[in-house]
């Protein structure tokens, strides 16, 4: 019923009507106003529906982050269209393969990609978008200029598909989480009010919005308030610091390995940061040693730690600003619409300091993985969505992720989680970066192995790490190899890429 809708396509509408001149969008040398967003995105929707797009076709955006970016994803859920994003990292078979699983029969590209997305699309793709120019592409500039600004006649239901998120596939091929707008704004109501997100917040996004994390716990939410959204085409350290001092940012969201870029960078301290009162961090787990230089060098900050994962929309539980250093190394506890338990592999519940599989119950949660019924009974048997993570949770029930079961290293016969080792690492004074995972042994089954990277100007030698590690950690835990790198693999939202590091160190 339209009268009791409440999708993601609303979300900008109302907005602009309660802030019709307040700057939603800042890209570049554009400010857009809420009532101008409002009425580009209802022209694009038209210039689509138009080309025949219409409720619950999907449809594909391989792009970095821009203004025509969050255009193309509004106006697509007010078609009740199914928005796919796409990793601008991945080559064309990879692409190809997430154009061919969901069905995808749109695209919109960004000109730097038309060599890939051309490789990939086929004859699949009835609908071709360009940001910028490209042979036998539409520019997307004409979809923006469609003479009709009217909001488009759609039906949509709250929980109809509205967007196909594919994991990021840092360990096999990526799955399409299937979201609705019921599952989405819940979420958002979860961030606004666990996050203590507001309407005048600036805030800067940086990290991808083809990514959960940026676009479904910062930019929408920051829509949804009336908030104003500064985009930047990628995660610059310098930029992203000039960026906080020009537009007198208050919040800002990056995974730790960004937080890191830029407590090293030489602009951090150069910079008037003195706007920035909330920080927000995910993805994976925040050194402990590095929580504390942020206290130490941003003190006026309010830090969050948002844990979760695509098929949650993505955030499940949050550790609070005032918990940061009494609660070191905790995911926090479950946020405002979500239910967090501990099971054994039977998924009966065990009892608090036991680690089990982190299981969640919530509207957040994901409608299924798409086209793939088989592993969506998996993932949420006995009415609960398994994580696929390990955790413990203690009396006061906050969670600490213990690792992804995937990353539990077997040496020796004994469990090695990756991330105890990591943390030890990280104390090291030298060290800027670490990565722990294990690789085939004969001897041991799995051998512990770290990646290490040192902050600029220092020097360490492997056996004195090693020699550190073991006043640190038990015998059976302490790396039996330690290399040295310039730089760890990640993906666009910063996720270090395990899989790339086991298959380079498989050799030794």
């Amino acid at each position: 019923m339209t009268t009791r809708r409440h999708g993601i396509g609303d979300l900008l509408r109302r907005s602009a009507a309660r802030f019709p001149a307040k700057t939603a969008i800042v890209y570049g040398d554009l400010r857009q106003s809420y009532a101008d967003l409002d009425h580009v995105v209802n022209r694009t929707a038209n210039a689509l529906a138009a080309r025949g797009v219409g409720r619950g076709d999907r449809f594909a955006v391989f792009s970095h982050n821009n203004h025509a970016f969050v255009v193309t994803y509004f106006a697509l859920a007010r078609l009740g269209a199914v928005s796919v994003p796409i990793n601008f990292m991945l080559g064309a078979d990879e692409v190809a393969y997430i154009l061919e699983h969901s069905g995808a029969t749109g695209l919109l590209v960004e000109e730097a990609l038309l060599p890939v997305a051309e490789r990939a699309a086929g004859e699949r793709i009835a609908v071709r978008g360009v940001i910028g120019q490209g042979d036998g592409w539409e520019p997307v500039g004409e979809w923006m200029a469609h003479g009709d600004d009217s909001e488009p006649a759609a039906e949509v239901a709250d929980d109809d598909p509205i967007q196909l998120m594919y994991t990021s596939g840092t360990e096999s091929r990526p799955k399409g989480a299937t979201l609705s707008s019921r599952s989405l704004i819940a979420q958002y109501v979860t961030c606004v009010v666990d996050g203590e997100m507001r309407s005048d917040d600036v805030e800067v996004h940086a990290l991808p919005l083809y990514h959960c994390a940026q676009l479904h716990c910062f930019l929408t939410p920051g829509v949804y308030l009336g908030a104003t959204n500064v985009i930047l085409p990628g995660a610059d350290p310098a930029s992203i610091l000039a960026t906080i001092e020009a537009e007198r940012a208050t919040k800002l969201f990056c995974p730790p390995t960004v937080w890191i870029g830029l407590l090293r960078h030489p602009d951090f301290d150069g910079r008037d940061l003195s706007s920035l009162r909330k920080g927000y961090y995910g993805a994976s787990i925040m050194p402990v040693e590095v929580l504390k230089e942020i206290a130490a060098r941003l003190p006026g900050v309010r830090l969050f730690n948002f844990y979760g994962q695509t098929e949650m929309a993505p955030v499940a539980t949050i550790l609070g600003p005032d918990e940061q250093l009494t609660r070191l190394g905790s995911a926090g506890r479950p946020a405002l619409n979500v239910e967090t338990r501990i099971v054994d592999d039977h998924d009966e519940p065990v009892p608090p300091g036991v680690v089990g599989e982190i299981v969640h119950r919530s509207p957040h949660a994901m409608l299924g993985y798409w086209n793939d019924p088989d592993k969506t009974a998996e993932a949420f048997r006995g009415g609960w969505f398994h994580s696929g993570d390990l955790g413990v949770m203690d009396a006061d029930g906050y969670l600490s992720v213990v690792d992804r079961k995937k990353d539990m290293i077997k040496s020796g016969g004994e469990n090695v989680a990756s991330r105890e080792v990591e943390e030890a690492i990280y104390q090291h004074p030298a060290v800027a970066e670490a990565a722990v995972f294990g690789v085939p042994d004969e001897k041991w089954i799995e051998a512990v192995t770290a990646v290490v990277v040192l902050r600029a100007g220092a020097t360490l030698g492997s056996d004195e790490l090693v020699s550190f590690l073991r006043a640190r950690l038990a015998p059976f835990k302490t790396p039996k190899r330690v290399v040295f790198a310039e730089s760890l693999p990640k993906n666009a939202s910063g996720k270090v890429l395990k899989r790339e590091l086991r298959e380079l160190h498989d050799a030794f």
